[in-house]
C-alpha cells in the first residue's frame, strides 16, 4: 500500500509527516522552509516515499470561521493539487493540532524553547494521525 503524506501549512515552515505502508501510524519528517522550491521539494518526497495521497491541514477558528491561516493553507492546497495531479490531494480540518502537538512534546519532556524546531512537523503528525484514524474507524 502507498504511504500518505501529511502537510501542516505555515507562512515560514510547513510541517511534514508520513504514514507507514499500512496507513496506521504517522511519523514526523523535518519541516520544510516555505520558499519558491517548496512544491518541488514536496514532489520529490512524494516520488521518493511512494506517496499515494497528500493530506493538507486546513486551519479554521474554533467557531468554524476562516482565518488568515486558512487562506495560506488553501493557497498551498491549490498549488499542490495542481502540481501533483493526478495524485489525490485533500484538505483536512486541523483545529487544535498545534495545541495537541505542543502538549505531546511537553509530555515527552521537550522544553518549550526546544519545541520551536519540532512543532510544525509534530502538528503534521497530529493532522495525519487523525486522518489515518478516520480511515480505520469503519
Amino acid at each position: 500500500m502507498s504511504r500518505i503524506l501529511g502537510v501542516d501549512p505555515g507562512t515560514k515552515r510547513c510541517g511534514v509527516a508520513i504514514s507507514d505502508r499500512a496507513r496506521s501510524l504517522a511519523f514526523p519528517r523535518p519541516a520544510l522552509a516555505v520558499t519558491e522550491t517548496l512544491i518541488s521539494v514536496v514532489r520529490a518526497i512524494v516520488d521518493e516515499e511512494e506517496v499515494g495521497l497528500v493530506v493538507v491541514g486546513r486551519p479554521v477558528a474554533l467557531s468554524g470561521k476562516e482565518t488568515s491561516s486558512t487562506e495560506v493553507a488553501d493557497r498551498l492546497f491549490g498549488q499542490l493539487h495542481e502540481a501533483l495531479a493526478p495524485l489525490l490531494v485533500v484538505q483536512f480540518d486541523e483545529r487544535l493540532s498545534t495545541f495537541q502537538a505542543q502538549r505531546s512534546l511537553s509530555e515527552a519532556g521537550i522544553k518549550a524553547r526546544d519545541q520551536r524546531s519540532r512543532i510544525d512537523s509534530a502538528a503534521a503528525v497530529v493532522i495525519l494521525q487523525n486522518y489515518l484514524d478516520g480511515l480505520h474507524a469503519d
